[in-house]
């Protein structure tokens, strides 16, 4: 503390926001041809990201806990790997986040563009209402497809498939 400073008055300085280190990303277990098989990445606490299940170019993929700045790279990283795997078609399942920020919403973008690259898409199930306000205020809600459930969204993807290959 400052010895110069009266007791009882309040400091003008700002702390800068908590940073933490990674210095190497977690291995994810991965099947026959690379395919994702259900690893989950907890690089931090706060987040924790798995591939629940994938079948072709679909994968379901689970969050449970809160995205923010600290934690975004955990479901960016995931995301990642499910595309390099082939799984362009993805749902993630959002029931379990009970916050996401800006930087999370970032990453699923990025994951939604990379997917597009491919013919895929992202889509959203499970949104609380404030996370589907905030889409909505972003103007996301044109971009990615929100659904009520990932039975839902998955039904959507199958759907999509059987009219494009009848």
């Amino acid at each position: 503390m400052n010895e110069n400073r009266k007791a009882g008055t309040r400091s003008t300085v700002r702390r800068g926001p908590l940073l933490r280190c990674r210095d190497t990303a977690p291995e994810r277990a991965t099947g026959p041809g690379g395919t994702v098989t259900g690893g989950v990445g907890e690089t931090l606490p706060g987040v924790r990201v798995s591939v629940v299940r994938t079948h072709g170019e679909l994968a379901v993929v689970a969050v449970w806990g809160e995205i923010d700045l600290n934690t975004a790279d955990t479901l960016r990283s995931v995301l990642h790997e499910v595309d390099a795997a082939g799984h362009h078609q993805v749902v993630v399942d959002f029931s379990g986040v009970s916050f996401c920020d800006a930087t999370g919403l970032g990453a699923l973008v990025a994951a939604h563009n990379r997917a597009g690259e491919h013919g895929g898409a992202l889509r959203l199930a499970g949104l609380r209402p404030a996370q589907r306000r905030l889409l909505h205020i972003s103007g996301l809600h044109r971009v990615l497809a929100l659904h009520d459930n990932v039975t839902d969204a998955v039904a959507q993807v199958r759907s999509a498939a059987t009219k494009a290959f009848p």
